[in-house]
């Protein structure tokens, strides 16, 4: 056999991708940009740390994501000896396979670690959904340029940092636009004349956040409806928080019986409101590609949000607004976030004419994400890093 002959064989050798994701949106994007890579080459092997979608995508777990996902710097400090097992065996599998790329998915705490570890073995890095180093930590700037081979970006204001360090990067979009798809429905004709408007609170996620949004949210839903009359209000509950504290809660509130509660997916929600009274999140943007008008409003404890203004480097807090560079929905933080201001400062957008600049803005926003595509701009590299 030629020495020709023998470097064609191991070129056919399966390739090998290693991804890492710690968190649920790690999980849901991973598996669309799994799901990509498998389509464009289905003989690659991909392994790694996600959850159940990333599994049913095709890849193997070598852990799930129910070991990792924590908030709060009690919830890691009770799970450190969990994270280090799962890094060691991270580390052992790296040593054992020599995976051709590894991907990484945000959760930088971990990820950046592994990063490093990777260039040990001069193992290709891609990380997509960087850590957000123009909010807060900008020093993982140096860190992403030392270890990471190439950046998948998904906000448009990231590109001139990224070039600026001399980091290689692209910007493929944002993956929430693959979630939707045809789901958004068109502004123009959503609505008949004959529907009572729609309300949806949006209360966050975590138990922190229904403790101190939900009921200022609800009174404010209140006078609102008694000032407009004829308003449907949808209220949602996410599938992480206690489900019996939160529906005492909305109870004692329904005095009128006008709150429906809405468990679990948001986008039924999304798809019938005329507007919104969310807390800051994810959430806000995905209502933006919804071209859904709304208000942010966040409270947190005074010293939390204390550090924040010392740590966080926005003029922001509403993701819509930060890619927007200017404040295209109304913030409404800490002693702001009361029933009487947000009831004042939502009605006051609820007419005709200020909704349709509202949601005209919104498409602005959505239009400067760039449009789906992402997973699939992503795997297109991630396929180029494994020739190169």
């Amino acid at each position: 056999m030629s020495s020709n002959d023998c470097w064609m064989m191991m070129d056919r050798k399966p390739k090998h991708i290693m991804v890492l994701a710690g968190e649920p949106s790690g999980d849901l994007h991973g598996a669309n940009l799994v799901r990509e890579i498998r389509k464009k080459d289905a003989s690659i092997r991909v392994t790694g740390i996600g959850g159940d979608r990333m599994s049913v995508a095709g890849m193997d777990l070598f852990c799930h994501i129910d070991q990792l996902s924590v908030m709060g710097i009690t919830e890691v400090v009770g799970r450190i000896r969990i994270i280090k097992k799962v890094f060691d065996d991270f580390k052992d599998r790296v040593k054992t396979t020599s995976p051709d790329l590894l991907i990484l998915i945000d959760y930088p705490g971990f990820n950046l670690r592994a990063a490093a570890f990777a260039k040990r073995y001069a193992i290709p890095v891609l990380y997509y959904i960087t850590p957000k180093v123009w909010a807060w930590k900008p020093s993982r700037i140096k860190k992403i340029k030392r270890y990471v081979d190439h950046a998948a970006l998904i906000f448009p204001f990231e590109t001139r940092l990224f070039q600026t360090e001399k980091i290689p990067s692209t910007f493929v979009g944002h993956p929430l636009l693959d979630c939707y798809g045809d789901q958004i429905p068109d502004r123009k004709t959503k609505k008949k004349k004959d529907q009572p408007f729609t309300l949806g609170i949006l209360p966050g996620s975590r138990e922190s956040e229904i403790a101190a949004l939900l009921e200022p949210m609800l009174e404010a839903a209140l006078v609102m409806a008694e000032k407009k009359g004829g308003m449907t209000i949808l209220v949602s509950q996410a599938g992480s928080v206690n489900e019996e504290r939160f529906r005492a809660v909305v109870a004692r509130h329904n005095r009128t019986g006008c709150f429906t509660i809405v468990k679990g997916d948001v986008l039924p929600i999304f798809q019938a409101a005329d507007f919104l009274v969310a807390a800051s999140g994810t959430v806000t943007l995905e209502a933006a590609i919804f071209q859904i008008p709304m208000v942010i409003v966040y409270r947190m404890s005074a010293m939390s949000y204390f550090l924040a203004r010392i740590f966080v480097k926005l003029d922001h807090v509403g993701l819509a607004n930060i890619i927007a560079n200017e404040e295209v929905i109304p913030e409404l933080l800490q002693e702001r976030a009361t029933p009487e201001i947000i009831a004042r400062t939502s009605l006051d957008l609820m007419n005709s004419r200020r909704l349709a600049a509202m949601e005209k803005k919104l498409l602005m926003v959505k239009t400067l994400l760039g449009g789906g595509g992402a997973s699939r701009r992503t795997a297109a590299i991630a396929l180029g890093m494994l020739r190169g």
